[in-house]
């Protein structure tokens, strides 16, 4: 993301966000013959205690230069959560310093190991980017990684939207749709010279409608730990407590783990050990 784009991004950004506010949100008379949506700049800049014409530029995507300060105002203004006040600092400010990235995405053995000794509860670890780096047994049967299509074979993000079979799985699919791009935008933001991220997000674009009309709504979301429901095309209902880890040594690394309740944990456990009897009958056959 180049200095124009960054400034059109948080451009789009601020306009969304003053879009889906009311004079009454804030405090303010509706009036009559009102023919803004949402609230007016003059408003937003009135209630951040600001200049309108600065505003108005910041908003227009010009090349100024607001202070931390000014950016909390605008945040308190047009009522941000913490997530979007995060997305507006980064947007604004640049990315994080270069020095608090880690040098290279690698997964030590120890943690590896710890990821394969949680099956049968599904777990893996995501890039930044939303690539697959390792996975564990239940996670792979789960998500069948194997068969993510080209051309992004090891990318969770392009498996969920451009696989119709996975987007199946889920009941509200919208809801989660638009959740998974909030995060994905709130992501791609931290890494603006990351040139994986504008790939994927052209090729997206040109491929899901979805991800195109969702993606225009600006929204920004932090990965939550919930409740996941699923239909499993092998095991049925699927019900698990899902919970986000971010690596310390490595804070580009995240590992997603799917803590399965009793009933889902049988039908798991089940599917791992026939797995696993397959493999030793096929390592036999091998050995005669």
């Amino acid at each position: 993301m180049d200095e124009i784009e960054r400034r059109r991004e948080l451009a789009e950004f601020l306009r969304t966000r003053r879009e889906r506010l009311s004079p009454r949100d804030v405090g303010l008379p509706h009036g009559f013959r009102r023919r803004a949506v949402g609230l007016r700049r003059e408003e937003v800049a009135q209630l951040a205690n600001i200049g309108t014409s600065w505003y108005t530029s910041l908003e227009q995507g010009r090349p100024v230069n607001p202070s931390e300060e000014v950016l909390e105002s605008v945040a308190r203004a047009l009522q941000l959560t913490a997530d979007e006040r995060r997305h507006l600092f980064l947007l604004a400010l640049h990315s994080l310093p270069a020095r608090e990235l880690p040098i290279k995405e690698q997964v030590s053995l120890a943690l590896e190991r710890m990821v394969k000794a949680l099956d049968p509860h599904p777990a893996y670890i995501m890039d930044r980017c939303w690539d697959i780096v390792t996975w564990n047994l239940a996670a792979g049967n789960i998500f069948d990684f194997h068969n993510i299509p080209p051309p992004y074979t090891r990318n969770m993000f392009w498996r969920i939207f451009s696989d119709k079979t996975i987007r199946e799985r889920y009941g509200d699919w919208t809801e989660m749709g638009r959740g998974l791009v909030a995060q994905f935008r709130a992501d791609s933001v931290r890494y603006p010279d990351d040139e994986r991220f504008a790939r994927l997000i052209d090729d997206l674009q040109r491929t899901s409608e979805d991800f195109r009309n969702w993606w225009a709504q600006h929204d920004v979301l932090s990965i939550p730990d919930c409740h996941k429901e699923m239909q499993d095309p092998q095991l049925g209902y699927l019900e698990f407590e899902f919970v986000t880890l971010q690596v310390p040594t490595n804070p580009d690394l995240r590992l997603l783990v799917y803590t399965a309740n009793p009933a889902t944990l049988a039908k798991l456990e089940a599917l791992l050990a026939a797995d696993q009897r397959g493999q030793a009958q096929e390592l036999y056959a091998g050995g005669r």
